[in-house]
């Protein structure tokens, strides 16, 4: 049976992250002739490409499989180290994580500075739609994502974080210009056909989540309105929806302040959506993965509080997954 030799599989992952041949070299203190030599071995040896000699460097779908292999084993070996009191020696642990950006606005952030601090953790993120945070898990580029899928990477496990809550909500002046139907007593049917016409702020062209919350309340007949204002920033979403541009639904932190102080009104209190969010991660027993996986399911409502809807934002927030 064949081997990959450990040099030759640290090179590939060297040439990846560093992005050139020359960078690497310099990194793992070798020339860049060395380095040319271990990756056509590796190739060789497997009787795959494994790279494409872009600017940056990228690996192909076969290095993929290698060079989530090569971060594994990486991780497998600072652990060791840690437990042996020996990691100090070598820096801190590095953990790439892929999050939506909906998260990264609101809960994971807080959640992180709650891992415990007995071993020094640098913290990679990467911003990525939460149905899209999978893929990165596939490349090998990160350890763990935050993902709206329930089906594991093959390699990873998963477990269930628990619901974000969005809530729909616009100013009080959009409200009365453009849905009547959300004024107390009108009938839900008024406001599915406002919502449908009037127009909304979207995080970018994949954002399902109005669409899913209106097809909610007209149960499939329609989505949401044709104008649609693409605002492809967490943050600069709600201040858009508060600036009067249109209706949207805001993750409940960050529409909660606005809610209390009268800037926005909640367009169906009863109908908040819940998106589920799940944690995946490598199958290797990593006490700082898990650690992060404790405080980031601390972070979100439990499944036994979903409200009546499902949906996931789509374009680099849940609106990373």
């Amino acid at each position: 049976m064949e081997e990959l030799p450990l040099d030759q599989v640290r090179t590939l992952l060297a040439v990846v992250d560093e992005g050139s041949f020359d960078a690497a070299a310099a990194a793992l203190h070798v020339t860049p002739s060395a380095v040319s030599q271990r990756i056509k071995a590796l190739e060789q040896r497997t009787g795959r490409v494994l790279l494409m000699r872009t600017k940056p460097v990228r690996a192909t779908e076969s290095g993929e499989v290698v060079l989530r292999f090569a971060r594994q084993l990486a991780r497998l070996e600072r652990d060791a180290l840690a437990e042996l009191g020996l990691a100090a020696e070598r820096g801190p642990a590095r953990i790439p994580v892929a999050v939506n950006a909906d998260s990264l606005a609101t809960w994971f952030l807080p959640a992180l500075t709650r891992v415990p601090e007995e071993r020094p953790v640098c913290f990679e993120l990467y911003r990525e739609d939460e149905s899209h945070t999978t893929a990165l898990l596939r490349e090998g580029r990160v350890m763990a994502a935050v993902t709206s899928s329930p089906d594991p990477v093959a390699g990873c496990t998963v477990r269930m974080l628990g619901l974000a809550r969005y809530l729909a909500v616009a100013t009080p002046e959009f409200a009365a210009r453009h849905l009547t139907g959300s004024l107390p007593g009108s009938p839900t049917g008024s406001l599915a056909e406002d919502l449908s016409e009037a127009p909304t702020v979207v995080f970018d062209r994949r954002d399902e989540l109005q669409d899913t919350f209106v097809r909610s309340l007209t149960r499939g007949r329609s989505g949401a309105g044709r104008i649609r204002h693409m605002v492809p920033a967490s943050d600069a979403f709600r201040d858009a929806v508060a600036a009067g541009l249109g209706w949207g639904l805001v993750p409940e932190p960050q529409a909660a302040p606005l809610l209390r102080t009268g800037r926005l009104v909640e367009l169906a209190p009863d109908r908040p959506l819940d998106v589920p969010l799940y944690w995946q991660q490598w199958k290797l027993d990593s006490p700082a993965l898990s650690a992060v996986a404790e405080v980031a399911a601390e972070s979100l409502l439990p499944p036994g509080r979903a409200g009546v809807g499902r949906g996931a934002r789509k374009g680099g927030t849940s609106r990373p997954e």
